[in-house]
């Protein structure tokens, strides 16, 4: 009885933090002696999680959060005779393509065609500054009133003029509607919301520049003249593309610049609507589900020829494939901070938008099915009496019905940065102590050679000015390195010559500034040690951060520098040594001289749009990946003296 008395009498407040001090200490002691197990286990699950995230276990349903919504609830009054307006529309353009009317002259249409309906419309002239030169164009808008409110809120329906399909393609339909909704919706009393049509020029810079003039935030580089007619706080937008003759499905196109995803209540209402108002199933991007691809195996299948039938037309891998296309296409765009349609220049201004593509076939629909999917959307949205918010912001879509929520992905790339964490760690602590050998266990050794010799562990000072220095110098590089690619000189035709260039010296500097660091003393830790181990916590610190503003982005980061820094060793071979420093230096900036069209879009959409990928690359990763690799070349050389 009075053992069991002494276990529940509650310990005293001395004896508490003596026991929690003690219990932390073994903590830190056994996850020191199995540092190595622990980090490979969280590396092997970070990566094969992420190798699941096709798979149906980790999805769930999409479903409607905010009940205001009410989608596809709805009578629809677009009918035949509107149909008919936009096919007199679309003559139109077609005679504007013909002729090869300028910029200005197809804006001036488009103005006098709103100006007709009684709208109040007007065009915006913009000229971006870039390092390539110049880039012009006009967009012309209409604001329509609301019959029913004062206009602090409003939507918007808008058209590129050229198309997300590439290749010079014209968004002449989608302009077409964009123009018969126009003089369809006005007839009717019912929107609570002033109502914004655009047709912007080019494909992206256009409406760029529209948004920044409506919001006063108008870059050093953009000029152009305040908007003539405005309305209230923009809360939803759709937008149309709509090039081929026909369509079999409407795809949904949702990542917006940096990361940034529209509230899924707009994404859920939309594919009701597609669905049961106008009889058009909705697809993820331009991916056709299993289903619908049958007859197209053959042209679709990835497996080699050699593979049986049986597997490749299991339902199973055919799901898998399907879902890792569209996480594949979605970590793409969103890791890069480029949007997947005119819709994502919207989400910087908390605009909820979306890009409505119509997936080029032989049919069977067109503008009737188009045309009441949009109303019906535009009579959803109508119903919000606040911004969409219920909903999910952090998501990717594997399928039309299906999704991921974030506690589903995000622990994945987190699993790799506390395994870079733990490793850094472990290599601090390793730098602050080192076993020597008594003198007296040294002689007897001499004598006794198959008794091991005895020592103690000494503790050691861990100065960190050298390992400071080699970082704050691959920063600075890659400031400069930044600021050379975005010169005017880079966009000339030296650029061919100034990549490999630029690879070059960025690759020799480090070697070169060996030397001025200081030697840390015996008594004191290897540089190279306390450089890995600044090296892994500053990166897995970038991952963490990176997670939450953009989870694609933080996954090819883990991907990338997870295992290649954690391995970074010093090596007594000095071609062992330099190899590694060779593969490092191309891993940092082999991207200038293999990717020169990832280069140049980069650029620009930094000069133009604001994306911060190009100076996130060239400040931040690229030196962390040189840190690594610093470390091999001043490990060799500690050695060595």
């Amino acid at each position: 009885m009075d053992r069991i008395r002494g276990f529940l009498r509650r310990p005293r407040s001395s004896d508490a933090n003596v026991a929690r001090l003690r219990r932390r200490k073994q903590a830190a002691a056994y996850i020191h002696r199995n540092l190595r197990k622990l980090t490979t286990t969280l590396f092997i699950i970070g990566y094969a999680w992420m190798l699941l995230f096709p798979i149906p276990l980790l999805s769930q349903g999409t479903y409607i959060d905010e009940n205001a919504l009410q989608p596809a609830q709805v009578n629809t009054y677009w009918n035949w005779g509107d149909v008919h307006t936009a096919d007199l529309q679309l003559y139109q353009l077609d005679g504007i393509q013909e002729r090869n009317l300028t910029s200005e002259q197809r804006a001036e249409f488009f103005r006098t065609e709103f100006s007709k309906l009684g709208l109040a419309a007007s065009i915006q002239n913009y000229t971006f500054s870039t390092s390539r030169g110049t880039i012009s164009g006009n967009n012309a808008y209409a604001v329509m009133s609301s019959p029913r409110a004062a206009g602090t809120e409003a939507m918007v329906i808008s058209a590129s003029w050229l198309s997300r399909a590439g290749h010079g393609t014209l968004n002449l339909r989608g302009t077409s509607t964009v123009l018969s909704l126009a003089a369809f919706l006005k007839d009717y009393s019912l929107w609570a919301k002033d109502i914004i049509f655009i047709i912007s020029d080019d494909y992206l810079h256009g409406m760029h520049a529209w948004l920044n003039a409506y919001h006063g935030t108008i870059p050093s580089n953009l000029y152009t003249d305040p908007l003539e007619h405005t309305s209230g706080v923009i809360w939803t937008a759709l937008n149309i593309d709509y090039s081929s003759h026909s369509f079999s499905h409407l795809g949904v196109f949702h990542e917006g610049l940096n990361g940034r995803l529209p509230n899924q209540d707009l994404i859920n209402s939309f594919r009701l609507i597609s669905h049961y108002t106008g009889g058009v199933p909705m697809t993820v991007y331009d991916h056709l589900e299993p289903s619908d691809t049958v007859g197209r195996l053959p042209e679709q299948s990835v497996f080699p020829s050699w593979v049986p039938p049986f597997i490749q037309q299991s339902p199973q891998l055919q799901q898998y494939r399907y879902h890792l296309r569209n996480v594949v296409r979605h970590i793409g765009y969103q890791a890069r901070g480029m949007c997947s349609g005119v819709h994502g220049l919207m989400h910087q201004f908390r605009i909820d938008a979306i890009t409505l593509f119509a997936v080029p076939a032989d049919g069977p629909h067109g503008f009737h099915a188009l045309g009441r999917i949009v109303e019906s959307t535009l009579r959803t949205m109508n119903n919000l009496l606040e911004r969409l918010h219920a909903s999910f912001f952090f998501y990717i879509l594997t399928s039309p019905g299906t999704f991921m929520k974030i506690g589903m992905f995000l622990p994945s790339a987190i699993l790799v940065s506390v395994a870079m964490l733990f490793k850094g760690l472990g290599e601090w602590v390793t730098a602050g102590w080192v076993y020597e050998i008594s003198e007296v266990s040294s002689k007897g050794n001499e004598t006794e050679k198959s008794s091991p010799a005895k020592g103690t562990w000494r503790n050691r000072r861990r100065p960190l000015l050298s390992a400071l220095i080699v970082v704050v110098t691959t920063h600075v590089l890659g400031v400069l390195v930044f600021n050379l690619i975005c010169s005017r000189w880079f966009a000339s035709i030296l650029r061919l010559f100034l990549a490999p260039t630029i690879f070059v010296v960025v690759s020799v500097i480090p070697p070169m500034l060996l030397p001025i660091l200081s030697t840390n003393a015996s008594e004191a830790a290897p540089t190279p040690m306390l450089l890995k181990s600044s090296n892994l916590c500053l990166a897995s610190t970038v991952i963490s951060i990176m997670s939450l503003l953009n989870f694609s982005l933080a996954a090819m980061l883990a991907i990338i520098m997870g295992v290649p820094l954690a391995t970074s060793y010093t090596s007594s071979s000095t071609v062992t040594s330099r190899l590694r420093y060779a593969c490092y230096c191309v891993l940092a900036w082999g991207w200038l001289v293999l990717a020169p069209g990832e280069v140049e879009s980069a650029i620009w959409n930094w000069e133009v749009l604001g994306v911060w990928f190009a100076p996130f690359i060239c400040i931040v990763y690229a030196p962390l990946v040189m840190q690594a690799a610093i470390v091999c070349l001043q490990g060799h050389r500690s050695m060595a003296a």
